[in-house]
């Protein structure tokens, strides 16, 4: 399990906590993206092996940097381990993403995402959630509820297939967008998960103004380099 991480020392404990009781989970891996409060000290106490960047490299490159360490403590007499990604500050709801990883385990998906009740406090009102909606149904056929949602697990070669990961908030995006369009089978999956939403302040709408903005450019670039491969097959056929 990966859980990248900035600033959650009020909550971090509470997660790590709640995500070693995950069934099939042996190691619990916080990736600290240059925190400037206690994250890592309080992470570690709680039982979790932690890594750090030195400085904010964002969500995307705390993920890689997550599963590389992952695929370091595998070993050769059992199956990779499967990728289980989990956002710090769940605090104790982040048992509850144990519904995840059956359909991964078991082989039925590639990568299962969760789908989370109405969070209290959120102050969105779609729009970034129905441009990724939308352009996952136009570049892949397929509709997903809950788009944003990076509550997610998946096979390690689902995940090498989806690097380089897009970047900032666009990561879930793109990374749906690229699996799919590669044959691998996503699921969606309800779980009770809590986290703390963006609200409807300035702040809030800083937030969503940047997750527009990467989502953006993570389908943009993909729509490219889809025109790019067609005319490269066009021209081979030549």
């Amino acid at each position: 399990m990966v859980i990248p991480a900035k600033d959650e020392s009020r909550r971090i404990a509470a997660t790590v906590r709640a995500a070693r009781a995950i069934p099939h989970v042996d190691l619990v891996l916080v990736v600290d993206d240059g925190s400037v409060d206690a994250t890592q000290h309080v992470a570690r106490e709680a039982g979790a092996v932690v890594v750090r960047h030195s400085h904010n490299r964002g969500k995307a490159s705390a993920m890689e940097t997550g599963a590389a360490v992952v695929a370091m403590r595998d070993t050769d007499d059992r199956p990779p381990r499967l990728l289980l990604f989990l956002d710090g500050d769940l605090g104790e709801s982040a048992v509850n993403a144990a519904p995840l990883v059956p359909p991964v385990l078991e082989g039925a998906a590639d990568v299962s995402i969760a789908l989370l009740p109405p969070q209290p406090g959120a102050g969105g009102r779609g729009i970034v959630v129905g441009l990724a909606r939308r352009s996952i149904q136009s570049l892949t056929g397929w509709t997903p509820t809950q788009p944003l949602s990076g509550m997610r697990c998946l096979t390690r070669e689902a995940f090498e297939a989806a690097t380089p990961l897009a970047r900032g908030w666009g990561v879930e995006t793109g990374m749906t967008i690229d699996l799919l369009t590669k044959g691998f089978v996503a699921v969606e999956v309800p779980c009770d998960l809590r986290h703390r939403p963006s609200g409807s302040d300035f702040r809030g709408q800083m937030h969503r103004a940047a997750q527009y903005r990467d989502v953006l450019l993570a389908v943009n670039a993909r729509k490219v380099r889809g025109l790019v491969g067609g005319v490269n097959k066009r021209l081979s056929r030549g």
